[in-house]
C-alpha cells in the first residue's frame, strides 16, 4: 500500500452527496484551501463514495430549462482539481462505503481504502474536518 502522505487539512466527507449543499460546499472548501497553498487530503465515506465513480462520466445529462449548457460531474470536478494541483490534493475512498454501496469503478486518480486505514490519514493531518453525515 502506498504511504498516507501528510498534508495541513483531512477532509472527510460523509453522507449522501446530493441531498443538499454538501457537494457544492466541499468542492468551494477545497479550492478555496489549495488556491491558498494548502496541502490537502479528501476522505470520501459513505454515499459521498459514489463521487468519484467512473460511471458518472464527464458532463450530466442536459438540463431541459438549460439545453445547452454544459454541467460538470463530481468527476470532472475531481479530475480537474487533481491536475491542477499536483502534490497538494490527494483523495482517498473508503473501499467498505464503496462496495456497500455497490460503487465500484472509481477513476484511477482516486485511491481506494479500507476502513481501517482512517486512523493513518488523521495522523497524517494536521487538522481534522469533517463535512456531513454518516
Amino acid at each position: 500500500m502506498a504511504r498516507t502522505p501528510q498534508t495541513e487539512v483531512l477532509l472527510v466527507v460523509m453522507g449522501p452527496p446530493h441531498a443538499g449543499e454538501l457537494t457544492t460546499s466541499v468542492f468551494r472548501l477545497l479550492q478555496a484551501l489549495l488556491e491558498r497553498g494548502a496541502t490537502v487530503q479528501v476522505w470520501a465515506c459513505g454515499y459521498s463514495a459514489m463521487l468519484s465513480q467512473e460511471a458518472l462520466g464527464e458532463r450530466k445529462p442536459a438540463n431541459l430549462l438549460h439545453r445547452y449548457a454544459e454541467y460538470p460531474t463530481t468527476v470532472t470536478l475531481i479530475r480537474e482539481l487533481l491536475d491542477s494541483f499536483p502534490g497538494r490534493l490527494h483523495w482517498f475512498g473508503c473501499r467498505a462505503c464503496s462496495e456497500h454501496r455497490g460503487a465500484c469503478g472509481h477513476i484511477p486518480e482516486v485511491r481506494m481504502r479500507a476502513p481501517h486505514t482512517f486512523g493513518g490519514h488523521v495522523r497524517s493531518a494536521t487538522r481534522t474536518l469533517f463535512m456531513g453525515v454518516a
